[in-house]
């Protein structure tokens, strides 16, 4: 295992890259970088603000899928048994762009993935709008080198059209339903603009099946949109949030009973609960949250992983009654990467406790270039590691990373990374002079964040589990050469799984 990384030096975040990533082999010819500028993605992904405006259709639409699946005989539980104690697994989230950011995440990935059992993935397997006809180019082709079955929890954007595409590649159901009627002087609008599921050509994914994953150790059909993976030592609980995050009442029903008892459990989630220091707990249909049940004891949750955010953070919080639950963000392999210098010094856990990837100070050099070609005064904005991971240290009050000597930052940098975001230690940034990093709505920064050459940033988990621990890794995918063998490890944590229960 190689011990250089991003915290270690420059090369190992990427920024110098000794050969060309073999993955330019592996993407398909004519393929244009995804963008978000292009007005036909937006409209293909308007249920999004639809569904914010007047209402999210999912946990409807999800009822009636879910009752589709038990009719054909799907067990109440939908649950996967694996009677092995000891295994390992791949954990992806917010993969589907289908260009190079995406690809990049390959060979890595598939090095890293030696003598792992499955592969989850977490959140938005297809972008931008969940379409089966997307499947081949993004699904099947990229991970057709991987040997063992694929599961996933949808995201958002999987959910623009109906979760029709989704279903019918990992539940074998094909399910067509129309939102139900949105009421209201309103309710005309979402009802003559709201996105109608794509059609579904099932001789193309048959042929891709066929071509890229036709394996018989490839094949699986997961129970539903959620579902538990039970093993001796630990249960893998995933949950559906649909567009906007929130639990339908049955499938809360089912959280709690999947969640019952003493044996460890890991939770994975379409959208994190800890995330940029704050909770967003999960709200049930009905009263509750998915974080309540997280939390409590007789639950014996151990780990809680969700995508939907694109870069890696992780959060060990010590409850009241002595327990420490990890909860990480893990949505960085393969779509745009958001950016970690707008989260403040932590309050949710000790700063020195806090990890994400890529780090700070690399995030916001990668954003001032970002930003000074895209207003064309690089002169003024473009800031190196260096000289950005100062002016992160000065605003937040934080360690310099890198062993970079804690010198003061320019004046410029000081202004980049006020206007780029950068908060006041645990204060809110400023109002004046801040451009659009964090809040406006992903459709309108997103073209501002993305790039389709080294260092990507990426990152994915390799998890592995014993009948003692369970061990996690964040690996990193910059999209240079010199890390695809032996992928660099940005961070790591090891929890005890024996003797938690209640």
């Amino acid at each position: 295992m190689r011990a250089d990384n991003s915290r270690t030096s420059e090369a190992g975040a990427g920024w110098t890259c000794g050969s060309p990533g073999t993955f330019e082999e592996l993407v398909p010819a004519r393929v244009p970088p995804f963008s978000w500028r292009r007005p036909s993605v937006l409209w293909r992904s308007r249920n999004d603000v639809l569904a914010r405006l007047f209402g999210d259709p999912s946990n409807a639409i999800r009822r009636r899928c879910v009752a589709a699946l038990r009719e054909r005989g799907t067990p109440a539980a939908f649950t996967v048994h694996r009677s092995a104690p000891e295994f390992s697994f791949m954990l992806l989230g917010d993969t589907g762009e289908g260009d190079r950011s995406q690809y990049a995440v390959v060979p890595p990935l598939l090095n890293a993935a030696a003598g792992t059992d499955f592969m989850v993935i977490a959140s938005d397997v297809i972008y931008p709008a969940g379409d089966a006809a997307d499947y081949p180019d993004k699904f099947f082709r990229p991970y057709g080198g991987y040997p063992g079955p694929i599961y996933a929890i949808p995201g958002n954007h999987d959910w623009y059209d109906g979760l029709r595409g989704f279903l019918r590649v990992f539940c074998d159901l094909d399910a067509d339903y129309a939102p139900p009627p949105w009421r209201g002087p309103l309710g005309i609008v979402p009802r003559l603009l709201w996105r109608r599921p794509g059609e579904v050509d099932q001789k193309v994914l048959d042929e891709a099946r066929a071509r890229y994953r036709g394996a018989p150790g490839q094949r699986s059909v997961q129970p539903g949109p959620y579902w538990a993976i039970d093993t001796p030592s630990l249960r893998i609980v995933g949950v559906d949030t649909g567009i906007t995050g929130t639990l339908d009442r049955e499938q809360g029903a089912w959280l709690r009973e999947v969640s019952a008892g003493p044996k460890p459990k890991m939770l994975i989630t379409g959208k994190p609960i800890h995330v940029d220091d704050t909770c967003r707990p999960g709200r049930i249909e009905g009263g509750g949250t998915v974080d309540a049940i997280v939390r409590d004891p007789a639950h014996n949750y151990v780990l809680a992983v969700g995508g939907d955010i694109h870069n890696y953070q992780r959060y060990p919080v010590r409850l009241d009654d002595g327990r420490t639950i990890q909860y990480l963000v893990a949505g960085g392999s393969g779509a745009f990467m958001h950016a970690t210098h707008i989260i403040p010094r932590t309050s949710a856990v000790e700063e020195d406790a806090f990890r994400c990837y890529p780090l700070r100070g690399d995030s916001l050099s990668r954003y001032s270039r970002l930003y000074g070609r895209w207003l064309r005064m690089p002169g003024l904005f473009e800031l190196t590691p260096q000289e950005a991971t100062a002016a992160v240290r000065h605003r937040l009050g934080i360690r310099p990373g890198r062993g970079y000597d804690a010198t003061e930052p320019s004046f410029r940098a000081r202004f980049v990374a006020a206007v780029l975001g950068v908060p006041r230690g645990r204060r809110a940034r400023p109002r004046f002079l801040r451009l659009p990093v964090r809040r406006l709505p992903q459709r309108f920064r997103s073209e501002l964040a993305d790039w389709d050459e080294p260092p990507f940033f990426k990152s994915f988990l390799r998890v592995d589990v014993t009948e003692d621990e369970l061990r996690v890794r964040c690996h990193a995918a910059t999209g240079c050469g010199d890390h695809e063998a032996d992928p660099p490890v940005e961070d790591g944590v090891t929890i005890a799984l024996r003797h938690r229960g209640p």
